[in-house]
């Protein structure tokens, strides 16, 4: 593969995280020379985040592999029709059909624990009403987010949050990517964030070549990140 034709990995986290939970994977790309980015995900709302992941896609020389980790699916899901984006990489994530919401998704399967163990805060709109965000509480963090991680770095990971805007679970998704896009998927086989049977029913709906890691938890690219680079390394090596 020459760096003309290989893809640079545009990374995307998810909600309750930041583009440091993908340092694992970065390191792991990096050392087989591929060139990737991890880009904030603002965690805002599905149309604002998948434009500006959008926005950091079209800025990038040549193809793009997006990959998105959780609520980071579901923008690779709308953003991935950028003309040069060639595949899309489902870590632990949310794949929409175009015109289905998070909680559409969500409600064809029994919730996981994180429904009830979400703490709401308020933040500021410009000319409105305060709006409400989310983050996962502080003692279900563990448990519900990073079962297999290592403890004092998950008591960092739970204060370190990234709140996600509660309207986000509301707005559905404006394109499926997938129904032109080859794809690929990791399902967190024990995932508590997202039902592990919610992964593997948009991954199977989208034709993906999917990768179950039995034990994983949701923060499967902090605990496990050779093995989703190397799913990520399968689809650069099939669209270099």
């Amino acid at each position: 593969m020459t760096a003309s034709t290989t893809p640079t990995v545009v990374l995307v986290h998810g909600a309750f995280a930041d583009a440091a939970s993908w340092i694992g994977v970065i390191a792991e790309l990096q050392s087989h020379g591929i060139p990737v980015i991890a880009p904030p995900n603002p965690l805002r709302g599905l149309a604002a985040d998948a434009a500006y992941v959008a926005s950091v896609t079209a800025q990038v020389d040549g193809p793009v592999i997006l990959v998105g980790h959780s609520y980071g699916g579901a923008l690779i899901t709308v953003a991935g029709t950028a003309e040069n984006v060639v595949g899309l990489v489902y870590v632990a994530a949310y794949v929409l059909e175009e015109g289905e919401s998070l909680g559409e998704l969500q409600g064809r399967f029994p919730a996981s624990p994180l429904v009830s163990n979400l703490k709401q805060w308020t933040y500021p709109v410009e000319g409105g009403d305060p709006a409400t965000e989310v983050t996962i509480t502080a003692d279900a963090f563990p448990s519900v987010f990073a079962a297999d991680v290592a403890a004092d770095v998950t008591q960092v990971l739970a204060v370190s949050q990234r709140p996600l805007a509660a309207a986000a679970f509301e707005e559905k998704a404006t394109a499926a990517a997938w129904k032109t896009k080859p794809s690929w998927a990791l399902v967190a086989g024990a995932d508590q964030a997202i039902n592990p049977d919610v992964e593997r029913f948009g991954a199977e709906r989208a034709g993906a070549t999917v990768v179950e890691i039995e034990g994983a938890s949701h923060a499967v690219a902090v605990s496990r990140p050779k093995d989703v680079a190397d799913l990520i390394r399968d689809a650069v090596r099939a669209t270099s």
